[in-house]
């Protein structure tokens, strides 16, 4: 069917086939090769490498609120390396709106992380505004004022330690 669209006449036809054909298959081997390098490359950079993934289940801190403590794990992002270089920290947690606890932090960190307007009982949050951090320890249905919050982790249990009247001492420092 080839040879009816481009007929190929005269001396050394079979040479000129084969060459013909050889450049064909060159062709599509490239091109092939070109395109599975493409998706192994985008497939790889969407997989997590042993290091982030290692970063990312390591990022543990104990909060110690009186006597009690309580765990936390933070997620993986700038906000949260740049809040983790600050700890260990011992801060006055100041309540609002008898649904956080919230304590100024020594300086501002990365506002890189994704903002939101919503949050769980249980979540570590930036507000840079502040800068402050903050635990939620009981859902209102109050809104998040502009700019929103940065979530940079959650409590993993025990948030009741925060549901106290006033003010507590909180101390959070790095698992190792």
């Amino acid at each position: 069917m080839f040879l009816k669209w481009f007929p190929i006449k005269g001396r050394n036809c079979q040479k000129r086939m084969l060459i013909l054909v050889l450049a064909l298959t060159m062709s599509l081997s490239y091109s092939a090769c070109r395109a599975d390098n493409r998706m192994a490359s985008s497939a790889s950079s969407k997989l997590p490498t042993d290091l982030s993934t290692k970063q990312a289940n390591s990022m543990k801190i104990n909060i110690k609120v009186g006597d009690k403590a309580v765990t936390a794990t933070l997620i993986d992002s700038k906000t949260t390396r740049d809040f983790v270089s600050l700890l260990p920290l011992t801060l006055t947690m100041n309540d609002l709106f008898g649904r956080e606890k919230f304590a100024r932090l020594p300086r501002a960190i990365s506002e890189e992380g994704e903002r939101t307007k919503t949050y769980e009982v249980g979540d570590i949050i930036y507000w840079s505004p502040g800068p402050d951090v903050a635990i939620y320890y009981r859902r209102d249905e109050q809104p998040i004022p502009d700019p929103g919050i940065i979530a940079i982790g959650s409590i993993d249990a025990g948030v009741e330690a925060f549901n106290v009247p006033g003010s507590v001492k909180a101390t959070l420092e790095p698992i190792e």
